[in-house]
């Protein structure tokens, strides 16, 4: 037997040494650990704010402000400004033109109109806002087309100097609406740098003129840049129509939408609508009303395919032709679409503004409004002068007004960055201008200046939360499923294969899974799309059947135990996909007429896309995967061993236990798992940029694409101006995106505490 030694302790010094130490090492780490979760949380924070930071702007009223009033001699026909808001020009009934200081209506000099002595201007009618033009009616029958002109110059001090005029684009002698010879009363006119085209009223007739250059081998020249070559060309009438109607005192006309149509207000509230393009010539279309209060003011708004009609409640309607949908043939209605109100004084002006969908209105009490269409916004109402308001101008910019009132002319400043969007535009149904009916719409640019904005956010949350559903229909079953078996029923040693496998998965970029899906899968499966269908049902049958015969087959005589029994679906699950893609076009030839794609469209109605949905359910599904498997297996690996002995022991079956003591044990950590990959799915960017087709269509079906909030600031950030409307929409995008996951993992966490308070016991 050893001899007994003594066992020689630390001093108490030395224990004292190594406990704190101890103590500093913990608190270091918790103050660590403290510290980086508070790095996290503010970082959030901060990427909160500034989002918000970015979105604020869109939300924020204008700023309408009356800058002054100065007297006038005569009140003007016509008055108009430049574009830096220095100088404008006015055209008296007489046939003077004054030009002006806008600041302080100091005079800059005087010219006249080219018209003989004793002429006057009878009517004006204003051109398509983007042309510049202004035709005034002259009181012996005939017509001026004027476009006013801004000459910039910078001097030696890069000071800007801007020298106001007229110019005549189609020539300066008066041109004949009709032989009548009579004055010149209501018209409208459209043009460009080959024909002039005029509707108006001679002798009590309703007449379309038009007009052609006589030297047509003389060179064109854009009207937004007049040449010498302009004003020295010759026009005249080549042809004119009497339009079939018989109006005795027209009030108002108008010729929209790239001439296709002509209306004809008259009477209090009366519209004549003809069809200007037809084969036979000018066609009455149709005869309505334009609402039931007497009619006041009549403008096109930008584009010319809405028309903005004011009445003497001071109501102000938006109305354009809309196509019926059910008609066979094109068949449209001049429809009411939405209202403002400027008070309870008659409208008496209207000017729409040169850049967007917006309008600016005057009434009888001398009170200027602006309002914005497409979000159906009151930007704001001011009293500019004490007397009416007869005509308005707005600068290019938006930024100031100038109106003609009875005593005098008033300028207003406005300011008003986005005004074309609202809570409504961006989360309820528009009716946009041309559509059939008012719905959600997402396209955010277009080629020309007519465009109206559609920035509804309701599309792209909807291809949100369908991509993630669909993802998550396809990957979540898949995993919890595989987690399940991986837990509790694998053999050990397969396990520790199998788990750090699927797990590696998760490092794979999803900018190769989305190269992948939109140009392998995505043809593949539109090409064996039957053989995808059978295989969702033989996969399914396969490994039932493998299963059978693998339970019939004599204990003594399987080769594997029963932990390592997934290695045999291997074989019949390769040889189902085989069977099912090669009986994909005997299939599809049998039951579906050769082409399984238009048997859906035409039997079922049911349209397919190459890139859709179920491309992305799969790829962005096999992208979640590694995420909920990990988390829910290591839950499901947690549970207590004594919790799943015990029910062995009471001669439950493993998949009892499973059931009823290991999934509700660790449903706290499955249901993390299930809203992290909720999360990874409604955030990916890439598979859904790639596999999608970017469409922002709000449809359910599976073999539809979509557009989701993530992908479209990828798509369209690059391209957006700085601070403009569609540059805050996509921050706007990013930020209900932001509060859409943090959401979710709140509600995530809520439920995922309430279910460890109720199992955390066992």
């Amino acid at each position: 037997m050893p001899p007994a030694t003594d066992t020689v302790l630390p001093a108490d010094n030395t224990l004292e040494r190594l406990a704190r130490r101890r103590r500093i090492k913990d608190r270091f780490v918790n103050g660590a650990i403290g510290s980086g979760g508070m790095v996290v949380l503010l970082a959030i924070a901060l990427i909160f704010f500034y989002l918000l930071y970015e979105v604020w702007p869109l939300f924020q009223s204008a700023k309408i402000e009356p800058v002054a009033q100065h007297a006038t001699p005569a009140v003007s026909s016509v008055v108009d400004i430049d574009e830096y808001n220095q100088t404008g020009l006015r055209v008296s009934p007489d046939g003077r033109i004054v030009y002006f200081r806008v600041g302080d209506n100091t005079s800059l000099g005087e010219a006249r109109l080219p018209v003989p002595e004793g002429v006057t201007v009878s009517s004006v009618a204003r051109a398509a806002i983007t042309s510049g033009l202004i035709g005034l009616g002259l009181s012996d029958g005939r017509f001026l087309v004027v476009k006013p002109d801004y000459a910039v110059r910078l001097d030696e001090a890069n000071q800007r100097h801007i020298t106001p005029s007229l110019a005549y684009p189609y020539g300066e002698t008066p041109l004949p609406l009709d032989d009548a010879g009579q004055a010149l009363g209501v018209f409208a006119l459209r043009g460009d740098d080959r024909r002039l085209t005029v509707m108006g009223m001679s002798a009590g007739r309703t007449v379309i003129s038009r007009y052609e250059k006589e030297n047509a081998g003389a060179a064109a020249s854009s009207l937004f840049a007049v040449s010498s070559d302009d004003a020295e060309a010759t026009w005249s009438r080549q042809q004119q129509t009497e339009l079939p109607i018989s109006v005795a005192s027209p009030r108002f006309m108008v010729i929209g939408q790239d001439g296709r149509w002509g209306y004809v207000f008259h009477g209090s509230s009366d519209v004549a609508i003809f069809a200007l393009r037809g084969e036979d010539g000018p066609v009455l279309y149709q005869q309505t009303r334009a609402g039931n209060a007497d009619i006041t003011a009549v403008s096109a708004l930008l584009g010319n395919v809405s028309l903005m009609v004011g009445d003497a409640s001071g109501n102000i309607s938006q109305w354009f032709m809309v196509r019926d949908p059910k008609s066979a043939i094109d068949k449209f209605s001049f429809t009411r679409i939405r209202g403002f109100s400027m008070g309870d004084a008659a409208v008496t002006a209207i000017t729409p503004e040169p850049r967007r969908k917006g309008f600016v209105a005057g009434d009888e009490k001398g009170r200027i409004g602006y309002f914005y269409t497409t979000s159906e916004r009151t930007l704001g109402i001011v009293d500019a002068a004490d007397s009416a308001i007869r005509d308005i101008a707005i600068s290019p910019r938006s930024d100031m007004i100038v109106a003609q009132a009875d005593k005098g002319l008033a300028s207003v400043s406005l300011h008003t960055e986005h005004p074309d969007l609202s809570m409504h535009s961006a989360w309820g149904k528009v009716w946009y201008e041309s559509y059939s009916a008012p719905g959600y719409n997402w396209q955010s640019t277009s080629g020309n200046i007519d465009f109206e904005g559609k920035l509804s956010l309701m599309p792209l949350t909807f291809g949100t939360i369908k991509a993630a559903f669909y993802a998550m229909l396809l990957g979540a079953p898949i995993a919890i499923c595989a987690a399940m078996y991986t837990a509790i029923f694998m053999a050990p040693g397969l396990r520790r294969k199998v788990k750090p496998t699927i797990e590696l998965m998760e490092a794979l970029p999803t900018v190769i899974l989305g190269f992948l899906a939109g140009l392998w899968l995505a043809p593949t499966i539109e090409a064996y799309l039957p053989g995808i269908f059978s295989l969702l049902l033989l996969t399914p049958l396969g490994i039932l059947l493998s299963g059978m015969l693998w339970m019939r087959l004599p204990r003594e005589k399987r080769a594997f135990s029963d932990g390592w029994t997934p290695l045999l679906l291997i074989v019949p699950i390769l040889f189902t996909g085989w069977l099912s893609f090669a009986l994909s076009q005997p299939i599809e030839l049998f039951f579906f007429g050769g082409d399984i794609r238009l048997w859906m469209r035409d039997e079922m109605g049911v349209t397919f896309d190459q890139r859709n949905a179920l491309i992305v359910g799969l790829a962005m599904g096999f992208a979640v995967i590694p995420n909920i498997y990990a988390i829910a297996e290591d839950a499901l690996f947690a549970v207590p061993r004594h919790l799943t002995n015990g029910s062995l022991a009471l001669g439950a079956t493993p998949w009892q236990t499973l059931v009823r003591v290991v999934l509700p044990t660790a449903s706290p950590g499955i249901f993390s798992a299930l809203m992290i990959g909720m999360g990874r799915a409604v955030g990916e960017t890439m598979i859904v940029l790639m596999a999608t087709g970017n469409t922002a269509v709000m449809e359910w079906n599976i073999f539809e694409g979509m557009r989701t909030l993530s992908a479209n600031v990828a798509v369209e950030m690059g391209e957006a101006e700085v601070a403009s409307t569609h540059f805050r929409v996509l921050f706007l995008s990013a930020l209900v995106l932001f509060v859409l996951t943090f959401i979710l993992n709140t509600a995530a966490e809520v439920v995922r505490n309430r279910l460890r308070k109720k199992y955390g016991s066992l």
